[in-house]
């Protein structure tokens, strides 16, 4: 018997039986650990109130329907992000909806706030349906709603509420509180494998960093830089950190875990006999790539993998362009490797590596499995031709080829020359060409992912676990939010006292009112 292939068998089991379906329809308290589920607990609010003095109390969302005359505001913020993520052949119905619901004096919700000249603008546009339609009665609401009315919300018990939830997110959760399942692969650090939060039964991917080797490789720096970018990005194209904690011999990143796999397993494991992908899944693939970098451009990183941010480059406010070395050996552009300064570009050339891989199932500066050392790789970027597989369309190639133009200024950078529903593709809502099979564990088996050999002569002193007290950060907000959202947690702990009352949890004399006795009589 292969016990190497039972070992994989086993642990691909426990982990499709983890996760459930893929499509949301599984139960999301069915998976949940209910010691740790009964710690997730709101205090009283005497424990929390003092959060009020030290917390950005800055514009927050909760208290919309804390008072029925700004239900209005509220729900045409709701209305007017479904129309922006609305389909084509939909847009004009809503686009109406919005108008006859909001915009006309004596309707239900009118919002009197909104300026004529505004309304009148949407009136004849209406029937474009066009991306912006919106854009400034979007503003005016939450100007709107960051005035007066927040002021309201400051009082009320909504911001008592949210207190409770902010002193609940800055609890500890560390490792006891995960379940770790298969190793999924492995990086320069160490692995990654995936794992679910005990109290919730949500599924994630803990990439996990060994101390001695991250000192050894003086790869602190790099891994810093890692977790707080992924702090920072929110976008639905690259991976979120939702929680940062150690080990007494690692450094754990708690993440979003893609089911579908790695994208390199798909390429060359999926069907070993013809791999790569057709243009329409490669050029999906390329689309939410360029979705993710323009996100992280925007936040002024430079990066060239959108799933590990460990060797990402931060832009200063003030800087337009940065020197040095980063990145991955044929994945790096031109005057990167020549020591220059370079900007965003980088990426786009990286891209053009990438969608050549797609399609070629191979680097356009090396053969497949080719082994070539880094000056070897290096003289090619910078001087050989690339040559494109018949497999490669016209269109295609020409995409690759303006990417990977050695002269930055030449460089394609931008959404061009593509078929891709752009405003579909950032909603969420665009068909992906390619679906994953629930039953199917798109990784290597165990035993070919390979282990680390053991780092030797590598002593931790009292900097290096400030290092890593420093690191080990805890809960990620958004992310974290979003968990007890998406798993029904908020819903169950989010109670309210009989027809909308205080609750006791959120009085503050209730802490001294003693409980009322029971008539029960219990025999033992």
């Amino acid at each position: 018997m292969d016990i190497g292939g039972l070992t994989t068998v086993v642990a691909n089991s426990a982990y499709i039986s983890a996760r459930g379906s893929l499509d949301g329809t599984a139960n999301p308290a069915a998976n949940r650990d209910q010691k740790y589920h009964s710690r997730l607990k709101l205090p009283h609010i005497t424990v929390c109130e003092s959060l009020r003095e030290t917390l950005d109390l800055g514009f927050q969302t909760e208290f919309l329907n804390s008072k029925s005359e700004y239900k209005g505001s509220g729900h045409l913020w709701k209305d007017v992000e479904e129309y922006n993520m609305a389909e084509d052949a939909d847009r004009v119905k809503k686009a109406s909806k919005i108008l006859s619901r909001y915009m006309e004096p004596g309707a239900k919700y009118f919002c009197p706030f909104l300026p004529e000249n505004g309304i009148t603008a949407i009136r004849e546009k209406h029937k474009d349906a066009g991306d912006d339609l919106f854009t400034d009665t979007l503003e005016r609401v939450l100007d709107f709603l960051k005035e007066v009315p927040y002021t309201f919300f400051l009082e009320s018990m909504y911001l008592k509420r949210f207190l409770q939830w902010k002193w609940l997110e800055m609890q500890p959760m560390e490792e006891d509180w995960f379940l770790d399942f298969r190793v999924l692969g492995k990086g320069g650090f160490g692995e990654v494998s995936a794992c679910q939060m005990r109290a919730t039964g949500k599924l994630y991917a803990c990439k996990k960093l060994n101390k001695k080797r991250l000192k050894k490789r003086k790869g602190y720096e790099g891994a810093m830089v890692e977790k707080r970018i992924l702090a920072r990005v929110h976008s639905r194209f690259i991976v979120s950190l939702a929680y940062a904690f150690q080990t007494k011999t690692e450094l754990c990143l708690v993440m979003t875990i893609m089911n579908g796999g790695d994208m390199r397993y798909h390429i060359y494991n999926v069907d070993e006999n013809n791999p790569g992908f057709q243009e329409p899944r490669a050029c999906y693939y390329a689309a939410q790539i360029i979705q993710g970098l323009e996100h992280l451009h925007q936040k002024r990183i430079s990066n060239v993998r959108i799933s590990d941010l460990g060797l990402a480059v931060e832009l200063a406010d003030h800087q337009d362009k940065i020197k040095g070395y980063a990145g991955t050996p044929g994945f790096m552009a031109p005057e990167l490797l020549k020591g220059e300064e370079y900007d965003y570009s980088v990426d786009y050339f990286a891209l053009g590596v990438t969608v050549y891989e797609f399609i070629a199932a191979k680097g356009p500066f090396r053969t497949r499995g080719e082994k070539v050392e880094n000056k070897v790789l290096k003289k090619r970027v910078l001087n050989d031709p690339v040559t494109y597989p018949e497999k490669f369309s016209e269109k295609a190639r020409s995409f690759c080829e303006d990417l990977l133009v050695r002269e930055v200024d030449k460089r394609l950078g931008f959404r061009n020359g593509s078929d891709i529903n752009w405003r579909k593709l950032s909603a969420g809502i665009l068909t992906p060409p390619f679906l994953p099979d629930s039953k199917t564990v798109y990784a290597k088996n165990i035993d070919d992912v390979g282990a680390f050999s053991t780092v030797k002569g590598v002593q931790l002193e009292d900097a290096d676990r400030d290092f890593f007290n420093e690191f080990a950060s805890g809960n990620i907000s958004i992310p974290w939010q979003e968990e007890m959202i998406e798993m029904g947690v908020y819903g169950e702990l989010t109670l309210w006292g009989p027809n909308g009352a205080l609750p006791n949890d959120l009085r503050r004399e209730s802490i001294l009112e003693r409980p009322t006795k029971s008539s029960t009589c219990t025999v033992s």
